[in-house]
């Protein structure tokens, strides 16, 4: 198991990463955060992405889909944005958020990189 620093550590340095951060969705606040710059406001970022996942919520609820979010994606022109909720113990309404540089990331060792450090996690 991984303490969170390890965990951010472990996230920022997956190939192309620029910022990581583990957040609650309850309250929108970054737990903790590392890399970002001035361009990525990390704090703007975990705020901004819970109403991403809060609206992914609301939209499966509508659906009935009784299933759970394994990662969203999000692509810009010169970056991916993941951001995986927590399903391990104590994660529940945990996510981590993960910014890469396109030119420099393989998005799916990324996201396999990801899921290995969530399931490593000790929140």
């Amino acid at each position: 198991m991984a303490n969170m620093d390890i965990s951010l550590k472990e996230m920022l340095s997956i190939d192309g990463a620029v910022g990581a951060a583990v957040v609650d969705y309850g309250s929108g606040m970054a737990l903790g955060t590392l890399g970002g710059s001035k361009e990525l406001d990390l704090q703007v970022a975990a705020a901004g992405n819970t109403e991403v996942v809060k609206a992914k919520l609301r939209a499966m609820d509508a659906l009935k889909i009784e299933e759970a979010i394994e990662d969203i994606l999000i692509t810009l022109q010169s970056q991916y944005h993941i951001i995986r909720p927590l399903t391990g113990r104590g994660g529940k309404g945990l996510f981590l958020y993960l910014a890469l540089e396109r030119s420099r990331a393989n998005l799916a060792m990324a996201r396999h990189q990801l899921r290995t450090i969530e399931d490593r996690l000790e929140v």
